[in-house]
């Protein structure tokens, strides 16, 4: 068989091959997600196990941590083995094909996730006085959380996959929208009801809807704002700049593919503080390079902003965000300290 051949035998069967070679991951919807093409456990690499409707092939792979490493299963075999040779990787990917390979499981049933989406956040209540308000402040975080996008579920369903049981938790629901203002999609913050945290799940945050390209939207965006990973990033950044427009992408990969209004003059990226989180940045910088937009990077002393809140408190990180504003900008500060501060 030729390389293309062998790609196509693989991708029709490329959950085999993910549970032959990614072991330590788990098939997540329509994609196989693992740490790396190493096998390391972790979320960072997603397989499509499915072709979709709109033309994107089952077997292509990427590495949100290491956007260098994607491709098809071929190249996924490479890696993981650590081939060389072309001869090499045709008798390994020949020799698995030989191997009795469990039929494909049919795809999920397609359904209208942004739809589902809605009708969460709709059928959620205001934050205010939850215990998702209480998981926030015990955060740190100050600022108002009188927002739209910000709701409540006390009994949501997790379902990490369709093997898994059914189970509810009191989880936070955060509105995904797009530049037009339609919600898209949501994210789920799964709780603990005992310890006021992050439920012990395998997966406490899940997304669903379409989430690439947009964004959980903490104010009206036109001439400037602020964009991060984390819902708790740009939250604990909005209680120190209560009035500054802010959009929280929800994860690294997303925040890369991020659309822009086409009013903004300027933008501050709330980087993590991990090469996943500097990728995006860069990511989202490339992407807009050639528009008139003034790219300012906001870079924590920690793993994030909300790290450096918890850790450092609202005084430094008040003068840490002085220091990497640009002077029009600093009219959104709350309390701002002067420059000269040391």
């Amino acid at each position: 068989m030729d390389f293309r051949t062998l790609s196509r035998r693989l991708a029709d069967n490329a959950e085999a091959v993910c549970a032959h070679y990614l072991s330590n991951g788990r098939r997540h919807g329509r994609y196989w997600l693992v740490g790396d093409v190493f096998n390391t456990p972790g979320r960072s690499l997603y397989v499509r196990l499915y072709s979709t409707s709109n033309g994107r092939p089952a077997g292509k792979w990427a590495d949100a941590a290491d956007p260098e490493k994607h491709g098809d299963l071929l190249d996924l075999i490479r890696w993981n083995r650590g081939i060389s040779s072309s001869a090499e990787l045709r008798r390994e990917a020949m020799d698995f094909l030989s191997l009795p390979i469990k039929a494909p499981a049919a795809p999920p049933a397609p359904r209208n996730s942004a739809l589902a989406a809605s009708r969460l956040v709709h059928a959620s209540t205001p934050i205010i006085g939850t215990l998702g308000e209480q998981y926030l402040r015990r955060r740190g975080i100050t600022a108002s959380l009188d927002l739209k996008a910000l709701r409540f579920h006390p009994g949501c369903y997790y379902k990490p996959d369709r093997d898994a049981l059914l189970e509810t938790h009191p989880a936070i629901i955060a509105a995904v929208t797009d530049l037009a203002g339609t919600i898209t999609g949501a994210l789920r913050i799964y709780l603990d009801p005992y310890d006021v945290d992050k439920a012990h799940l395998e997966f406490p945050r899940l997304s669903m809807g379409n989430v690439l390209g947009n964004g959980i939207r903490l104010g009206i965006a036109h001439d400037v704002m602020a964009a991060g990973e984390g819902l708790e990033t740009m939250l604990a950044l909005r209680s120190l700049m209560p009035t500054m427009p802010m959009v929280a992408a929800t994860s690294a990969s997303h925040l890369g593919a991020l659309e822009l209004p086409s009013t903004l003059k300027r933008l501050y990226i709330a980087v993590d503080n991990d090469p996943a989180g500097m990728t995006a940045a860069e990511c989202l910088s490339f992407r807009h390079i050639d528009n008139p937009i003034d790219i300012q990077l906001l870079q924590p002393v920690y793993d994030d902003w909300n790290s450096d809140l918890l850790r450092l408190g609202p005084d430094l990180v008040l003068r840490e965000l002085s220091a990497l504003l640009v002077e029009p900008d600093l009219g959104h500060v709350l309390s701002m300290p002067r420059r000269n501060i040391s």
